[in-house]
């Protein structure tokens, strides 16, 4: 994708949707790290549900270390891998209580080393909660980048440290959203909708998908 077609590529994605927001549920920092955390290789419907049920009851830390292993795993065994997830989030939770007062923390450094925690999920916690210029690069993002041509690159560090590069400023703390929305719902892995692309004009893919026949 040419330089010149970056910035209003963004301004179509804005113009559609001003104020993009996760499409995770939470009303806490630590509610968005857990439901983050527990998203691993899981679609953002099914966390919702299980979260929709397990934080009534245990929406902090300690909460959770309350619940224990098989009262937690009972409220997530439909998320996919949740045994492991179910050790990582106690495990997280240990150290949010030990170390930080109960509270996550608000460096990539301090959030990495949290078990079950990556960089990917750093950055959406930088950026959701704290609203840091940060790109969190899952396999939306990932796909989205390479096959418009707007930040190519072979694994998702480099298309991150692409797209930090070349989206402009203005656009950085909400691209991360609309990037993942529309690899979610237009963009699609298998045969994207571009028939249906807003941004079409500006996304170096082809040939482009045609419509339908009717």
């Amino acid at each position: 994708m040419k330089k010149e077609a970056i910035a209003p590529f963004f301004a179509t994605l804005k113009a559609a949707n001003p104020m993009p927001v996760t499409e995770l549920e939470y009303t806490s920092v630590f509610e968005l790290l857990a439901a983050v955390l527990l998203s691993a290789q899981a679609t953002d419907v099914s966390v919702n549900k299980a979260t929709r049920k397990l934080y009534p009851v245990a929406n902090t830390p300690q909460a959770i270390l309350d619940l224990g292993l098989e009262g937690l795993e009972s409220y997530i065994r439909t998320i996919g891998l949740y045994r492991t997830k179910a050790k990582n989030l106690l495990a997280t939770c240990e150290i949010l209580v030990k170390q930080h007062g109960g509270q996550v923390p608000r460096t990539r450094e301090a959030l990495e080393a949290l078990p079950g925690v990556g960089r990917k999920t750093a950055n959406v916690v930088l950026n959701s909660a704290f609203g840091e210029a940060v790109m969190a690069v899952d396999t939306h993002i990932f796909r989205v980048s390479n096959r418009t041509g707007l930040a190519p690159g072979k694994n998702p560090l480099e298309v991150e440290m692409n797209l930090l590069k070349r989206v402009p400023t203005e656009y950085l703390v909400d691209a991360h959203h609309w990037l993942i929305l529309h690899g979610r719902y237009v963009c699609l892995a298998r045969k994207p909708l571009c028939w249906q692309c807003a941004v079409a004009p500006w996304c170096d893919f082809e040939p482009k998908t045609p419509p339908p026949a009717a």
